[in-house]
């Protein structure tokens, strides 16, 4: 079982950080989220029961290939994620320089978390099309995959149509695809292309297993099992070597957390909620307890 560390709503500053922290404790992933702007949205947030995202307009969305580029530079050993970036909210070229430059600068570190989004408020002001957001983005991932190989190449699909042309840097090696989100579209396009599956919520082991048993099934449609993927599946149960080689033997094969969701009372007394201090040392005992242990 590898360990992701979700830094999502952590201040930009305090990201380098707690790289360090995750490059020196043995996590395997440092995850960022993306959201590109804070407006009062017309599209609901689909993971809350009344649509209205847990997050505040000062809460901090930096862009995430800059900031996995400045991980990357302070540190040696851990990867970085996008958990998810929404791709289809921008262009192609962009996303392939910005992902291509990242995972280049970071000894090819940078691992493509990708999902179509649920705000259509972004995609209108960056121009895209809201409603082929999913069919653009299965043109997209094959297409992105012949610019970061590097040297010229060219791709003709309905939605992307692009004669001979090349782009520079590229990373030594490919960029691995995670797709996100437990939607049967996404778990069709993670059986499809992904090179992983990133889990969206934090799921109920029940919940879990019968998300497992539909990936398992679209999979089979191409041939393919959970072996093939890397599954990234956060679990909602107290954290413990047990519990994650059970889901380990099941086939997730990576999970996510945030160690400072479940601090203690003396924890956040001595440290103060959700302050760095209290993030490390959170982290500190997640490593000890649990990924030293594994």
């Amino acid at each position: 079982m590898r360990f992701w560390l979700g830094a999502s709503f952590a201040d930009a500053g305090e990201l380098p950080g707690l790289a360090r922290a995750a490059d020196r404790l043995g996590f395997d992933t440092v995850a960022v989220s993306d959201h590109i702007f804070h407006t009062d949205y017309s599209s609901p947030y689909p993971y809350t029961a009344d649509g209205s995202p847990p997050y505040e307009p000062g809460t901090h969305w930096p862009d995430p290939w800059v900031v996995i580029a400045a991980m990357a530079a302070v540190t040696e050993r851990v990867k970085f994620a996008t958990n998810v970036y929404v791709a289809p909210a921008r262009d192609l070229f962009t996303v392939a320089k910005a992902v291509s430059t990242a995972a280049f600068l970071s000894g090819d570190r940078a691992l493509f978390g990708v999902g179509v989004g649920w705000c259509a408020d972004e995609f209108a002001q960056t121009g895209q099309d809201f409603r082929t957001r999913g069919r653009r983005l299965d043109e997209m991932i094959p297409a992105l995959r012949a610019l970061w190989a590097g040297g010229e190449t060219e791709f003709h699909g309905r939605f992307y149509d692009f004669g001979p042309l090349s782009i520079a840097p590229v990373p030594s090696k490919p960029v691995p695809v995670y797709v996100g989100g437990d939607s049967d579209a996404a778990l069709r396009r993670a059986a499809r292309v992904g090179d992983g599956w990133i889990g969206n919520r934090i799921y109920a082991e029940d919940d879990l297993e019968d998300l497992l048993k539909r990936l398992e099934g679209f999979l089979a449609e191409h041939g393919r099992t959970l072996a093939d993927l890397d599954v990234v599946a956060p679990i909602a149960a107290i954290p413990t070597p047990d519990l994650y080689r059970r889901w380990r033997d099941r086939g997730v094969t990576s999970t996510l957390a945030a160690p400072w969701w479940l601090a203690t009372p003396d924890e956040k007394e001595r440290h103060g909620k959700r302050t760095p201090a209290l993030k490390l040392a959170t982290m500190e005992r997640f490593a000890a307890e649990v990924i030293d242990r594994m």
